[in-house]
């Protein structure tokens, strides 16, 4: 027999588990042959088929809370190809967190759930009991949506009374959300109350947090919302043409940032009542858009504290440290390690999970920015690094 030909699977033909394997294969293998189609409009009709069986099996997993399909399949693609496992990524989360309502003799409308990532900075640290304590807070807060104009005057909106802590958003799977969604709009398109357990089960409780009363505390917190609107609304087509796009994305920018100053102080209140509160906003996205910013920056903050602490241990100054940055860590949990040096002895190092789907030279671009916002300015980049942690030379060009 030759020793290349496939074992034969024990399992039986008919075994949930056998099923789900070829559930996530088959996704993966639609992701791949999908990806390489740059262009829509020019797509075979062979392909048509299969991208509109992709997406109803996307939506199908969703429904039948399938997340260890989802998740295997992207893991399988990021093995395969990086940019179908990007793409696969992506139409997972757009079909998780938005959902359209078709009606007869009614036009189609669309919900979606989107999140706004704020760092907080206070003495202490935030306290859970204060959380969302203010009702003319939330009320005002939830109407600045609107007259913010982050989203559209004839749309609905709802914002959920809590703030979620890195631990909480990390909780919400894809089809967990996929879940919450459909809680929402049947709430919002109900005349009566029903009842919402995904939502509900969302709240988890914050993670506890080792800050004293005195010290100065950093967290990540989400505002998490919805709205409901015409899937038509001219108020969320972005225009052809990219001159055209980036004017109206620009104008949204605009928005936004006039919305963090006028109606800060309203999240201010809801998230600790009278206390001072320093708050950061990143930028309002769709739900797994704003988490993947939120996560990224916190990463990166705690790069900063990592360093910064090394340093102050030895009392030496940044300018007097070198840095390498390069990849590390397994290719299904790939890392972005930075080294710290002090003449020329490790330091400190510092391991952020990478993307699979991200591009390196960006990626090592952002770290140079950060390190040198703190005055260090020497970085150098490695290929990777050996068993021993040592540097490994990049390719000569």
């Amino acid at each position: 027999m030759s020793k290349n030909k496939r074992p034969v699977s024990r399992k039986p033909a008919d075994t949930p588990e056998l099923k789900d394997e070829l559930l996530t294969r088959n996704l993966c293998e639609l992701a791949l042959e999908l990806a390489e189609q740059e262009d829509p409009d020019t797509m075979s009709e062979l392909l048509r088929q299969r991208a509109t069986t992709f997406h109803k099996l996307v939506r199908k997993l969703l429904n039948q809370h399938k997340d260890e399909v989802l998740y295997g399949a992207i893991e399988l693609a990021q093995d395969e190809d990086v940019g179908a496992c990007r793409y696969l990524r992506e139409a997972i989360e757009e079909a998780a967190g938005t959902v359209l309502l078709r009606r007869d003799n009614a036009p189609t409308l669309e919900i979606d759930a989107f999140a706004i990532p704020v760092f907080v900075h206070s003495t202490g640290g935030l306290d859970p009991a204060q959380d969302f304590q203010d009702p003319q807070a939330y009320d005002a807060l939830l109407a600045s949506f609107q007259q913010g104009e982050l989203e559209s005057p004839k749309a609905k909106v709802v914002l959920i009374g809590h703030a979620y802590d890195l631990g909480e958003i990390d909780r919400i799977t894809y089809s967990n959300l996929h879940e919450m969604v459909r809680e929402a709009a049947t709430s919002m398109t109900e005349k009566k109350l029903v009842p919402t357990p995904a939502i509900e089960r969302s709240l988890a409780g914050w993670t506890a947090t080792p800050f004293g009363p005195e010290d100065a505390a950093v967290e990540l917190r989400f505002l998490v919302g919805f709205a409901l609107k015409r899937a038509d609304d001219p108020f969320y087509r972005v225009p052809a043409g990219e001159a055209a796009a980036d004017a109206y994305f620009a104008r949204r920018m605009a928005r936004y940032q006039r919305w963090t100053e006028q109606y800060g102080p309203l999240v201010r209140r809801c998230l600790g009542g009278a206390r001072p509160l320093e708050l950061n906003f990143l930028y309002q996205d769709l739900f797994f858009g704003a988490k993947q910013q939120g996560v990224a920056e916190h990463d990166m903050l705690q790069l900063l504290a990592t360093l910064n602490q090394a340093l102050a241990a030895r009392g030496a100054a940044p300018e007097q440290a070198t840095a390498t940055v390069g990849p590390a860590g397994a290719d299904h949990a790939p890392q972005l390690r930075t080294c710290l040096y002090l003449d020329g002895e490790p330091l400190a190092a510092y391991d952020k999970p990478l993307d699979p789907g991200a591009d390196l030279e960006t990626e090592v671009a952002d770290v140079r920015d950060a390190l040198a916002s703190i005055g260090l300015g020497q970085l150098s980049v490695a290929a990777g690094f050996d068993a021993g942690g040592a540097p490994l030379a990049p390719p000569a060009r």
